[in-house]
């Protein structure tokens, strides 16, 4: 039975609904704007989720409903120059940026696209191609049982699109920029990612998503990842947020026939944060690997959830997340793989290993496997644990003094997972912001 949700906090989402609609002007009948009714109806049947929900028995989102969010209606003025604390690539990489929601073309790069590629944001790829949008638009959303998911949609305003055509290769990093301001507080923002990709594409993508330091704001972010056969997409996902920030993601992905997908997820910001990431299997031959990597200190609490569905046979899944937990911070992972009836010779790994930097640091983690096929080849596992203390005495015998040997062995822990990323760019941009979120936990001194 699910519990009554707090019809305060509900009616609040509504209320702002009902002013968010009138604000449309004349748009409210479009396919779009049917989306969103719909999508606000099915919030309102749910609520936000309660610990008394199984996926969401070890994250809380009570501190987040103190705050009376509203839809952010105005941002800050920002110039490039504001933007380089999150940029990695060159000129050549294409770059789109959203500001609270909203398309940012001064602050957007075209960058180097193969012919017949498209970046551009939500609204304009709505005019320019609507029955391509729509036809994979909150396709994989089911809004009925994740009203997070339905609260997005339900207040989407722009966001981002990508179309590879069949056989489009681009060669350097697309970076996808969703920033907050926070100008008025406290307002939320609802970022949405389409991605099209279709037959023998190849990509490799970048999704940041930050904000300003002590500032509270909510992002409510939702992403659609479509990869076509024989096509060939990395993923990489870079949360930032500030440090009094709530973040909640979900990012839906579907893999055709011999496709191939790699998601790297880094999580540093946000007094809360939540990661739900998803990927069907949904051809024959595909191969899918989910790396992540999460860091959180003082009282930071930071939750990842996947789910790998393996929906047709021959396919393989990897899946590695590494948590680095501080202070007074907590953390949740929860995995799981599922093998439909079909989906025989599946070979499938998943591990989660977390150290604990402090006694006062906490994980909960539960690798979970479902099996309906015989024929397979299945494994997972979890470790949490401390730094070793024969490998710390080692090096203090070589030289190092306790803050260098610790900061050695963190930042081995960490940089197996960032040696994995293709692009050297975004490698070295991912470290240096590895390093310096591990000195402020005082675990990656030099």
């Amino acid at each position: 039975m699910r519990q009554t949700r707090d019809t305060s906090e509900r009616e609040r989402y509504l209320s702002s609904f009902r002013t968010f609609e009138q604000s449309l002007n004349g748009k409210a009948d479009t396919p779009l704007h049917q989306l969103r009714r719909q999508a606000i109806a099915q919030f309102a049947a749910q609520g936000f989720p309660t610990v008394q929900d199984e996926e969401w028995r070890y994250t809380n989102l009570a501190p987040l409903l103190h705050h009376p969010f509203q839809p952010a209606l105005k941002s800050a003025s920002l110039a490039e120059a504001d933007l380089q604390p999150w940029l990695f690539a060159g000129p050549q990489s294409p770059r789109l940026v959203l500001v609270d929601g909203r398309y940012a073309p001064e602050l957007s790069a075209p960058g180097s696209l193969p012919q017949g590629a498209k970046l551009l944001n939500l609204e304009t790829a709505l005019q320019q191609s609507p029955d391509l949008v729509l036809s994979c638009l909150n396709h994989q959303i089911d809004g009925e049982h994740h009203a997070l998911a339905a609260l997005n949609t339900a207040f989407l305003q722009d966001g981002a699109f990508l179309h590879l055509p069949e056989g489009a290769q681009v060669e350097h990093p697309i970076h996808l920029l969703f920033l907050s301001t926070a100008p008025a507080l406290p307002a939320f923002s609802s970022p949405r990612l389409l991605v099209i990709a279709e037959a023998r594409s190849r990509a490799t993508l970048v999704e940041t998503c930050a904000g300003p330091q002590g500032r509270v704001y909510l992002t409510n972010a939702l992403a659609e990842v479509v990869v076509g056969e024989d096509a060939s997409i990395e993923y990489c996902k870079i949360q930032q947020e500030g440090d009094a920030a709530f973040h909640l993601a979900h990012t839906r992905v579907r893999e055709s026939c011999r496709s191939r997908f790699t998601a790297h997820t880094l999580s540093l910001g946000a007094r809360l944060s939540r990661n739900q990431l998803d990927t069907l299997l949904d051809g024959e031959g595909v191969d899918s690997t989910l790396n992540g990597l999460y860091l959180a200190g003082g009282e930071q609490h930071v939750d990842h959830h996947t789910l790998i569905e393996h929906a047709q046979p021959r396919c393989s899944s990897h899946e590695l997340y590494k948590g680095i937990l501080g202070g007074r911070a907590t953390g949740v992972f929860r995995g799981r793989i599922h093998v439909r009836p079909q989906a025989q010779k599946t070979d499938a790994y998943q591990a989660n290993r977390n150290l604990l930097l402090s006694p006062e640091a906490q994980i909960d983690t539960k690798p979970q496997l479902e099996i309906y096929a015989d024929d397979v080849k299945c494994s997972h596992g979890a470790t949490v644990g401390q730094l070793d203390e024969e490998a710390l005495f080692y090096l203090r015998t070589r030289g190092l003094d306790a803050a260098q040997a610790m900061g050695l062995l963190t930042r081995a822990f960490a940089g197996q997972l960032l040696e994995r990323l293709s692009d050297e760019a975004l490698r070295e941009h991912l470290e240096q912001l590895v390093a310096d979120k591990l000195a402020i936990l005082g675990g990656g001194r030099p």
